[in-house]
């Protein structure tokens, strides 16, 4: 299990640059966001926590590229190069704006069931991010309310989950919900580094 962090733990984590541990990156690896945009704080302040976002790495062996397979806010599931996601976060020509954690899935997930992992997460693309789930996240919180219906959006987290669980690798989750704090807290996640 990844220990629960605060922010200025985060913070003091020494920070690896990209270039020098791109090659330690594997397909399936969880990229763990603690950003300080507006939404990002919104939730991490629902699900008291201080990950904002989770993605997995898709390391392409033909174009010898890094990718982040995600759901993000406005877009919805996506692809994005983890080199330009890192200095060139929504194309502003700017980093992301806040911490982010590499973590690897344990004991070691067979390399066949992660790429089929990545596979059931790109059968995925293009579906809408769920603009509303983190609001209706807040309020089962506060109401102690199960969730009832599984709809064909995600949010971040939810994606994570589904390509593992796609391939019998489920999260453990406290709730009827999953947030990117879920899984991070999950038995099975250990955290490697912090990158830029």
């Amino acid at each position: 299990m990844a220990t629960p962090l605060t922010k200025k733990e985060i913070e003091r984590l020494p920070v690896q640059p990209y270039d020098a541990m791109r090659q330690e990156l594997q397909t399936g690896d969880l990229v763990f966001c603690s950003g300080s945009y507006f939404f990002s704080l919104a939730v991490q302040n629902f699900t008291n926590s201080v990950w904002s976002h989770v993605g997995m790495i898709y390391r392409d062996p033909t174009l010898q590229r890094v990718f982040v397979l995600e759901s993000e806010t406005l877009i919805g599931v996506r692809l994005a190069p983890l080199s330009k996601y890192l200095r060139d976060y929504h194309g502003k020509n700017r980093p992301y704006k806040g911490n982010i954690m590499i973590a690897r899935v344990h004991p070691t997930v067979d390399e066949n069931k992660l790429n089929q992992a990545i596979s059931y997460g790109m059968d995925e693309l293009t579906k809408p991010y769920d603009n509303f789930e983190i609001l209706r996240i807040g309020i089962r919180i506060l109401f102690k309310i199960s969730r009832r219906t599984r709809d064909r959006k995600y949010i971040c987290s939810e994606l994570v989950y589904d390509c593992f669980d796609s391939v019998g690798v489920p999260f453990n989750l406290r709730d009827e919900y999953v947030s990117p704090d879920d899984i991070w807290q999950d038995d099975q996640v250990q955290p490697q580094f912090r990158i830029i």
